[in-house]
């Protein structure tokens, strides 16, 4: 069962990449960087599964294009907080799977580090995909703010791809642990799956 999980996600990625190159990896990442949830731990670690099979180039081309989607993805949501203000966001961020809470955590972050933050929380799983909306918010210096961006994605996009490539070059020795646990690993994502939307239902309705 995992396999076949596992066998269609990968061929959705590698034909997505097959057939608009690196871009493919820069679009599936805008779409993270939009808001939308498609998470980053699944597609770059899928490109890197792709390097270590020869159907993309190498680990540089990987997290360039990762980097440069999420600069992208970026745009849009960084000017909706530019031109929406704090109370906007608050009021439609459900529509982004976005609370006041995130907002807050956001806060915290920038105030503590300054314009860093935007490049800290790019490394950071769930907060990377809305700090751009309180980046907005706060009007932070657009050049500093993309730069930073580019930098914390290009660094997670490395990581996340050379995790990839490693379990390519071992997927045949784990697919026998998989088998064992397949029933198990379905059950956990759907877990986390449900209690991520209902975390985010409770706190619009609170």
């Amino acid at each position: 069962m995992i396999d076949t999980i596992l066998n269609a996600l990968i061929s959705f990625i590698e034909h997505f990449i097959t057939t608009l190159g690196a871009f493919g990896i820069s679009i599936l990442m805008a779409i993270e960087s939009c808001n939308i949830p498609l998470p980053s731990e699944a597609i770059m670690p899928f490109a890197g599964y792709l390097v270590s099979i020869g159907k993309l180039q190498n680990i540089h081309v990987a997290a360039i294009f990762g980097a440069i989607g999420c600069v992208l993805g970026s745009v849009p949501s960084y000017y909706i907080g530019y031109f929406g203000g704090r109370n906007f966001i608050e009021k439609y961020g459900k529509y982004f799977f976005v609370s006041k809470s995130d907002l807050d955590e956001a806060d915290r972050w920038v105030d503590k580090y300054g314009d860093w933050s935007f490049f800290l929380c790019r490394m950071l799983p769930v907060v990377r995909t809305f700090i751009s909306l309180p980046a907005g918010i706060l009007r932070a210096r657009k050049r500093t703010f993309f730069l930073l961006t580019f930098l914390g994605s290009l660094i997670w996009s490395y990581v996340l791809a050379f995790v990839g490539i490693k379990l390519g070059e071992n997927f045949d020795a784990l697919k026998s642990v998989w088998h064992k646990f397949d029933m198990l690993i379905i059950t956990v994502i759907a877990v986390l799956g449900v209690l991520y939307i209902y975390k985010h239902i409770k706190k619009h309705n609170s």
